[in-house]
């Protein structure tokens, strides 16, 4: 499988201290909450976030997350957080970098993979189901545009 991008997006967010140590430093597991922020944005992207994956009949959850944490962020730092689709035929695959807003500079990188889990048997799904292959087809026709 490929790792380029099917679709992209990033938010903005700055840090909060209540996100932060005593040394005014994100704490490490906040990070997972900014990858959260994004991966939704992206999901609005095909209109297929939470409540839609619910609706569809399927729960996605994280199987499997890495992050690898490249320099600290810190209070009232505003960072850029970017979520991109690499995979979704068996599972969706995000890759996702935070870089410092003013400099641009890569803080953390990682990915997250979700696997469709059908609501009313409980079972893991082998291949992504056609609802969301079906929510991603004009996203790729407007990029082929």
């Amino acid at each position: 499988m490929s790792n380029k991008p099917h679709l992209t997006t990033s938010v903005d967010i700055e840090i909060p201290f209540h996100d932060c140590d005593p040394m005014n430093v994100v704490w490490h597991g906040n990070y997972p909450r900014y990858f959260e922020v994004a991966r939704c944005q992206l999901l609005r992207l095909f209109n297929y976030d939470y409540t839609d994956m619910v609706a569809s009949g399927y729960m996605w959850p994280i199987v499997d997350m890495r992050l690898k944490y490249v320099g600290s962020a810190k209070f009232t730092q505003l960072i850029t957080v970017s979520a991109s689709l690499v995979e979704y035929e068996h599972r969706i695959k995000i890759n996702y970098v935070i870089t410092d807003k003013k400099s641009g500079a890569k803080l953390t990188k990682g990915y997250t993979v979700q696997a469709a889990v059908a609501i009313e048997t409980n079972e893991l799904q082998l291949e992504s189901p056609a609802v969301l292959i079906e929510k991603l087809q004009p996203c790729f026709a407007a990029l082929r545009e």
